[in-house]
């Protein structure tokens, strides 16, 4: 006899902007965010008996995503994230756990004539910061991150002395074209409540900066033997940066870049030392993770 294995909803691509406006300074600061809030408990009914009863509307939970965006900080959205799933655990009794995720979008202040304005902002990468919250009566449990950063570095990069078996056509190589799409996220110690959370909440800035410096940093300096290597350079940095932090991960897809033969035209050397032009790859692409946890 079938049962219901395991069930939650609610509602999804909330999208939701704020404004902060300082009265003294005129300095406006501005947020956009993309929410989701799921919702679990005692909904079974609502699957297997048409019992509308248990359901909290996902219009509702919408209503809710901007109320309390207004009554409180977004920032940090982990703050946010937070907030927002502990009233739904106290407001709904049958409710357990809230699963919330928070998408927040660049804006980045634009300088004009050299100084910062103090209402204009535009977006300069696809970059965003993710968290995701899971409350539950028993504490909160949060994941931090970054996505869509996208870097590239010209040299500084190679991958040498891999298996070589009759599936190779890969060459070695000590010198190549190294990037790809930063996305990294870090998993705090368990929360026991909202007020662990809101106590010390600058740790949870400092800690996405000290990651996104860390994996630029590293990027950049790092003569990398491998994109498995550097990823456990950059995770190792951000456990020592954050102590509250138990597990860092990482998935970075190698976007290729291939050198143009082009000596079939007048001899033009285009390969090895003498590579200029190059053809960048949509896909196949090589995809790298790990995750880094605390021993």
């Amino acid at each position: 006899m079938p049962s219901l294995a395991s069930a939650r909803y609610g509602k999804d691509n909330v999208r939701v902007y704020k404004v902060h406006r300082d009265q003294e300074t005129g300095v406006q600061s501005v947020t956009e965010m993309t929410v989701c809030a799921l919702l679990e408990g005692q909904i079974e009914t609502s699957y297997t008996e048409a019992d509308n009863s248990v359901v909290v509307a996902t219009d509702s939970i919408k209503n809710t995503i901007y109320i309390k965006a207004k009554e409180h900080p977004v920032n940090p959205p982990e703050l946010y994230a937070s907030i927002l799933g502990q009233h739904f655990l106290d407001k709904y009794a049958h409710i357990s756990v809230a699963n919330i995720k928070v998408i927040v979008h660049r804006w980045t202040r634009m300088t004009v004539d050299g100084a910062p304005h103090p209402h204009s902002f535009y977006r300069d990468g696809e970059e965003k910061r993710i968290v995701e919250a899971t409350v539950r009566r028993d504490g909160i449990t949060l994941k931090s991150g970054i996505s869509d950063l996208t870097v590239l570095k010209s040299t500084g990069s190679a991958f040498h002395g891999f298996v070589r078996d009759e599936y190779t056509s890969l060459g070695e190589t000590w010198d190549r074209i190294l990037s790809t799409d930063v996305d990294c996220s870090w998993t705090w110690n368990k929360f026991d409540s909202l007020a662990a959370v809101q106590e010390g909440v600058e740790r949870f800035d400092k800690a996405w900066e000290s990651a996104r410096q860390i994996t630029m940093k590293t990027f950049a300096l790092d003569e990398s033997a491998s994109v498995q290597n550097t990823m456990y350079k950059m995770s190792e940095q951000i456990l020592e940066a954050a102590p509250e932090v138990a597990v860092v991960g990482y998935s970075l897809p190698n976007k290729h870049y291939f050198e143009i033969d082009l000596s079939w035209h007048k001899g033009l050397e285009n390969t090895g030392k003498n590579a200029e032009v190059y053809a960048p790859q949509s896909g196949p692409n090589g995809l790298i993770k790990c995750e880094v946890a605390r021993s």
